[in-house]
């Protein structure tokens, strides 16, 4: 009767070890870098920084044009709304006077 004998190898018990690196390594490259990681979570917090920033600002533009139209609804027209709007539409100015134009465009 022949029998063989192996001998022992040492790969077996590696495997369980290697699997379970790779698995760990995935899913923590994933808790870093994945769409709903550290680094992205950073990445938002810093894009709502500059749209809260950019909300600030355009409430700003936004109350000053209100308090403007403000001076119109009451159904009088103040004399320096009146004034200012006829000397834009008019494009003039008494000689005495400094002129100061400012453009009120949607591109702020």
């Amino acid at each position: 009767m022949w029998t063989r004998q192996h001998k022992k190898r040492n790969t077996g018990r590696y495997i369980v070890p290697a699997f379970a690196t790779l698995f760990l390594g995935y899913f923590g490259f994933h808790a870093f870098h994945g769409e709903y990681g550290i680094y992205s979570k950073f990445q938002l917090e810093e894009r709502k920084a500059v749209l809260v920033a950019e909300l600030d600002r355009k409430r700003a533009v936004r109350e000053e044009l209100e308090q403007r139209v403000q001076l119109l609804r009451d159904g009088t027209i103040e004399k320096d709304m009146l004034d200012e709007q006829a000397r834009r539409a008019l494009n003039l100015s008494a000689p005495d006077e400094i002129t100061i134009m400012r453009s009120f465009s949607n591109s702020n």
